[in-house]
């Protein structure tokens, strides 16, 4: 070994040592940052149960609080399709849980419990992710938290944003808009409805429901952007995607549309929500022309949401027969639009 280089080595010596220390402060700064964040966001963070537990299907879910008088985001599932929903806060508290609304075009709800006073985030203050940012997956993941258990916390990366429309065929969702795809195993039984924030706790994300690609059985880790839920969400707090039927001010016209006059006949009514399902088309009806089919879920008439067969029939008797109707249907996993005429 040369002089020349043991002298440059004993001169680099102190540089090398400084960085390693500086490098050494900045990891440990920057668990300390994730600590901080995850302990901080558990406080919002709630466990639902409802409906499920046979053939695969997990009677569990995550959300989270979006105000401190108890309205909570989470996706929309079968786990919802209960008359009742247990919610369960961070410190263990147990509450009903009320469906406030869905946007099934979103794959999200709202549920509200009684209760006031909460920890929450706030969608206004919501941040918006470019790939390589640091986040936090906040989720209950395989129902392992069931009282104030703290939620599963995933530490990760975006790894890219995209849109579920340009992937469509591969991955097949009702949500074909903009998502952040995480560099994390976020796509796991439970996690739906989990937050993602950024690595200081700021809301960012709503975990999406299980995807799989349909080509190879690989699994999408991916979250919806709160920008493209705010709206929606603020007008399902605020009662404007309610049906008319619940508001007994609303006039009924004389000669209303009917789904026998349309050539639409409907699963029967069974259940106190029963699920609005064509069971049968009129040849030659209007509903045949623009293309409706058995099986078709009614999701929206008039951009008011359909729950139930019920709410159906009800929304229908309100519009008069000489005004066109909107309809949004789910075929599979498609989302389809379609128009019925006046008659």
């Amino acid at each position: 070994m040369s002089r020349l280089f043991v002298k440059r080595l004993s001169i680099l010596r102190p540089l090398l040592i400084a960085t390693l220390v500086l490098s050494g402060l900045a990891s440990s700064s920057q668990a300390d940052d994730l600590a901080l964040a995850s302990n901080t966001v558990q406080s919002k963070m709630v466990k639902i149960y409802g409906a499920g537990g046979l053939k695969g299907l997990e009677a569990y879910q995550s959300g989270f609080l979006i105000s401190g008088d108890g309205h909570i985001l989470t996706v929309w599932s079968y786990v919802l399709d209960t008359d009742y929903i247990t919610i369960v806060l961070d410190d263990g508290r147990k509450f009903e849980g009320k469906i406030v609304g869905a946007d099934p075009r979103l794959e999200m709800a709202v549920l509200k419990i009684d209760s006031q006073e909460l920890d929450h985030f706030s969608l206004s203050k919501s941040v918006v992710l470019q790939p390589g940012a640091r986040i936090l997956t906040i989720s209950n993941l395989f129902g392992v938290a069931t009282g104030n258990e703290p939620c599963s916390v995933l530490h990760g990366i975006v790894a890219a944003t995209t849109t579920l429309n340009a992937r469509r065929g591969a991955f097949k969702s009702p949500y074909q808009g903009p998502v952040y795809v995480l560099d994390a195993i976020s796509n796991n039984p439970g996690a739906a409805g989990g937050a993602l924030t950024d690595s200081h706790g700021n809301l960012a994300g709503l975990l999406g429901k299980e995807l799989r690609n349909a080509q190879n059985g690989t699994w999408l880790n991916y979250a919806l952007p709160i920008a493209q839920l705010t709206t929606a969400v603020e007008d399902i707090i605020a009662g404007r995607t309610r049906p008319r039927s619940f508001d007994e001010t609303v006039k009924r016209p004389e000669n209303p549309h009917t789904l026998k006059s349309l050539g639409i006949r409907m699963v029967p009514d069974v259940l106190t929500k029963t699920p609005p399902f064509v069971d049968s088309i009129t040849r030659k009806s209007v509903a045949e022309q623009k293309g409706f089919q058995p099986d078709d879920l009614i999701l929206y008439l008039n951009n008011r949401r359909i729950d139930s067969l019920n709410t159906l029939i009800n929304e229908i008797a309100l519009i008069d027969k000489i005004d066109h109707i909107t309809v949004v249907i789910q075929r599979d996993n498609n989302l389809i639009n379609i128009t019925l005429p006046g008659q």
